[in-house]
């Protein structure tokens, strides 16, 4: 794990901890541990995170030394890292002696920069997304899923998306049992698929919980139901007209659009978490039909529910 001046802590602490406690599983069942974990930095002398925390990192191993998997962490001091053209050539000698490469939040912004991007595809924080994009025109940005994977090089949205990141690496090694296993024992999501929204329908939803959150549940509960304006119109007590007005004026959204949006966010689970076919998926989750969802998919999200599966299908 490579890290500089006010790293971002989560970025270094969270993946880390996953491989960690993936030794210490395979360990206690009597294997040999299969990750040999070294934090490193410019310098070697330590680096002080974000946080305040001072990190312990040794010196940056030089070429040619064995190196499995390199992951960069992100945070407020990486436009510095990137700009030091000491590291960046390090970063980019060492990427391609590494069998994989993955980065941590805005740690794609130092991949980016040592040319390892370009061609490929990439994510990291949604707020940077827009960003990373303009900088590097190479680079074909995704701002919306967890994780992204282009061959041997992986990049992950924010911060604890990093943990994500680190459990798919973890499952491709050493398999799903274990992978779950490391989730369970340091109790986050199981397995969040790659696909799955850094920010989500329902999160964007939440700031209108005080006058609407009941709504919200209701509507999560009754997707395949009838959801016209006139029904959730009479479930928040208001007539249409109001009720368009003041939910409007809460979310940023009409409330068509909000269903909608919940509906995908329901099927894109369905669609990364299970083998159920997309016609079955399309009526539990409200569409009607295939054609309708599809319609959705492609208006929201760019692909076809055909196409999100292949891509972030377990």
């Amino acid at each position: 794990m490579l890290a500089f001046p006010s790293v971002q802590l989560l970025d270094v602490t969270g993946p880390l901890q996953v491989f960690a406690s993936a030794n210490d599983l395979v360990a206690e069942a009597g294997g040999t541990a299969p990750y040999a974990i070294r934090l490193v930095a410019k310098g070697g002398l330590g680096v002080t995170a974000s946080a305040g925390l001072q990190l312990a990192a040794g010196p940056l191993p030089p070429l040619g030394t064995a190196l499995d998997t390199l992951m960069v962490a992100g945070g407020q001091g990486v436009e510095a890292a990137a700009a030091d053209p000491t590291l960046v050539d390090w970063l980019r000698g060492r990427a391609g002696q590494a069998r994989r490469v993955a980065s941590v939040c805005t740690g794609a912004f130092l991949l980016a920069a040592s040319g390892v991007l370009d061609g490929r595809r990439a994510v990291t924080h949604w707020s940077f997304c827009a960003d990373l994009a303009r900088r590097f025109p190479a680079i074909r940005v995704e701002g919306d899923p967890i994780f992204v994977q282009d061959g041997p090089v992986w990049t992950s949205a924010g911060v604890t998306a990093g943990i994500d990141l680190a459990l798919a690496l973890v499952e491709q090694d050493l398999g799903r049992t274990v992978a779950l296993a490391v989730a369970r024992y340091l109790v986050v999501f199981l397995k969040r698929p790659g696909g799955q929204a850094q920010f989500s329908a329902t999160l964007s939803l939440q700031a209108a919980e005080d006058k609407f959150g009941a709504l919200h549940n209701w509507i999560g509960e009754h997707l395949a139901d009838d959801l016209s304006l006139p029904i959730l119109a009479s479930r928040a007590g208001m007539s249409e007209r109001s009720f368009s007005r003041h939910y409007a004026a809460a979310t940023g959204l009409t409330p068509t659009r909000a269903v909608e949006r919940l509906r995908v966010e329901a099927a894109r689970r369905l669609l990364s978490e299970s083998r159920l076919p997309v016609k079955r998926i399309s009526r539990q989750c409200g569409f009607g039909s295939e054609e309708t969802m599809r319609r959705s998919f492609l208006r929201l999200l760019a692909a076809t529910p055909q196409d999100y599966r292949a891509r972030f299908g377990a």
